[in-house]
């Protein structure tokens, strides 16, 4: 069975203000509302496309998610599996487009406008930080919604 591999981040990136602080992704990985934090019910990707080829595998019942963390600084330390998903699990992929109307941006999700506190709440991370996080994304590209549960907007 092939394996795709989800890498959750230990810290903020070098690019978000809060640079090397805790994210706390593991916890809310596993422990929902535990000291007011939010569960992390997804995570968002750039290459849309890409997951999308790979979650038709997965729905096949080809391939697994392996949600991983670095166990210290990314990508010069071991990665350590917090858990392995397969279809049964429910996890699953949603298209996400960020498009700006009139000076407001707008979340669509399969068609669907989202409130940005719900993507932000559900990946794990306040409005600010979620913005923050996001900034360099191109927005012109879909982006992928990976769901670790039976979830979905």
């Amino acid at each position: 069975m092939k394996t795709y591999v989800i890498t959750l981040s230990k810290t903020f990136p070098a690019t978000h203000k809060r640079h090397g602080e805790p994210t706390y992704f593991r916890d809310k990985f596993f422990y929902p509302d535990v000291f007011g934090m939010s569960k992390k019910y997804h995570t968002i990707r750039a290459n849309y496309d890409l997951w999308e080829k790979r979650f038709q595998k997965i729905a096949a019942g080809e391939a697994c998610l392996s949600v991983r963390q670095w166990t210290g600084a990314p990508y010069r330390s071991k990665q350590e599996e917090l858990a392995r998903l397969t279809r049964e699990d429910g996890i699953g992929i949603q298209r996400l487009d960020i498009a700006n109307l009139y000076g407001c941006d707008r979340f669509i999700v399969d068609c669907y406008d989202v409130a940005l506190s719900s993507l932000a709440f559900n990946d794990g991370l306040s409005i600010d930080d979620w913005l923050e996080w996001f900034k360099n994304y191109d927005r012109t590209k879909p982006l992928a919604i990976i769901h670790f549960t039976k979830k979905r907007y």
